[in-house]
């Protein structure tokens, strides 16, 4: 089985590959500004910290996941059932990962990052949520209860980002009958969108199932389409603001609240959430356009 750092050199050039290839076909296809250098040269920035955190923390992260391994459940051996059972539990608590991210507002400042840009495609999926390696291995502890090895769900979690990387592209259209167990990049592309009805839906990495089994599912339509950015929020794209523009926001709204519960709310509530409604949360705001 191949190791992290093979895996991060083999995909390397399948990543510069379509990149190449997407920026080509934009521009028979008159899409010359779907590429920026100003936003491009943000993506590798933001991916850049993002894997000297990870570096810095992936001692802390498997130290952790070692303690607990003692514990397993069960003892499973390295056969076909035992990569096809950890890709299913990790996309499932990928998805619970990625859910919370975007409910709670202390973690949505981490991955805002992530959502920020306002085009879409290959590169995007290297606009990395910074931060993310200091929390997301608690994610992983159920699986090593479970008798998964450390090594090999993070093995595991990097060959599923290959697949959670390409679907960052408007060149492919709908998948077929593929667009109804895949996250596809149609459905990834209403998860970037700042549409209300499109905000915090299709959470999956690859398995679309866990939305339509939860409830954050929602199909592109034709008749909305997609807008990308943040909603309703521009921000200076300086290599300090990008990151940290969500925790300053944050900061003034526990500085202008009045009481601890609505300083706690503003940290733990969605994102959206305020005490006298001057701004919604994505379910306020589908709610009242159904009315």
């Amino acid at each position: 089985m191949v190791d992290i750092n093979q895996l991060v050199i083999w995909s390397t050039p399948l990543y510069t590959v379509l990149i190449i290839f997407e920026i080509v076909l934009g521009h028979f296809h008159h899409q010359n500004s779907l590429y920026t250098v100003k936003d491009t040269m943000t993506n590798i920035y933001l991916t850049a910290l993002n894997m000297i955190c990870d570096v810095l923390l992936r001692g802390v992260a498997f130290g952790v996941l070692l303690i607990f391994a003692p514990f397993a459940f069960f003892e499973l051996e390295h056969s076909f059932w035992y990569w096809m059972l950890l890709f299913l539990f990790e996309d499932f608590a990928f998805y619970w990962l990625h859910r919370v991210d975007h409910s709670v507002r202390l973690f949505w400042a981490v991955h805002v990052t992530h959502h920020s840009s306002e085009h879409f495609n290959l590169s995007t999926g290297f606009r990395s949520s910074v931060f993310q390696p200091v929390y997301r291995f608690f994610y992983f502890i159920p699986l090593v209860f479970f008798g998964f090895q450390p090594i090999d769900i993070y093995l595991m979690y990097a060959i599923t980002q290959i697949y959670g990387i390409i679907v960052h592209t408007q060149a492919v259209n709908k998948l077929g009958i593929l667009e109804h167990f895949l996250v596809t990049p149609s459905h990834h592309r209403v998860h970037h969108a700042s549409n209300p009805i499109y905000l915090d839906k299709n959470l999956g990495m690859i398995l679309i199932v866990w939305d339509k089994l939860f409830g954050t599912f929602q199909q592109e339509l034709d008749e909305e389409p997609v807008r990308y950015g943040l909603y309703e929020k521009t921000i200076k794209r300086d290599p300090i603001n990008i990151v940290f523009h969500e925790w300053k926001d944050i900061f003034r709204d526990w500085h202008k609240s009045e009481s601890w519960k609505e300083k706690l709310k503003y940290v733990f509530n969605p994102p959206g959430w305020s005490h006298d409604g001057s701004t919604q949360t994505a379910k306020q705001m589908r709610a009242k356009r159904k009315t």
